[in-house]
């Protein structure tokens, strides 16, 4: 039963990335959802909130680095 849910879920998961229009910035957000679903999974059966508040920061760990990257590239340049 449980495999089954877990084939359901990569299975709706597939079919909304592919149905997503063009290419999303995902930067961050793979590794974020990783740790954070396995943080959540060990700390309480919370994987799906886990791998979502992951991804969130992943992503805005990812753009805040983008950010001072740009910003010492185009000041000490």
């Amino acid at each position: 039963m449980k495999t089954l849910s877990i084939a359901l879920a990569a299975a709706a998961l597939a079919a909304s990335t592919a149905a997503m229009p063009g290419s999303a910035n995902a930067a961050g957000c793979i590794k974020g959802a990783v740790v954070g679903g396995a943080t959540g999974h060990f700390v309480g059966h919370h994987t799906l909130a886990g791998a979502a508040i992951g991804c969130a920061i992943g992503h805005h760990e990812a753009a805040k680095r983008a950010r001072s990257e740009r910003y010492y590239e185009h000041r000490y340049r």
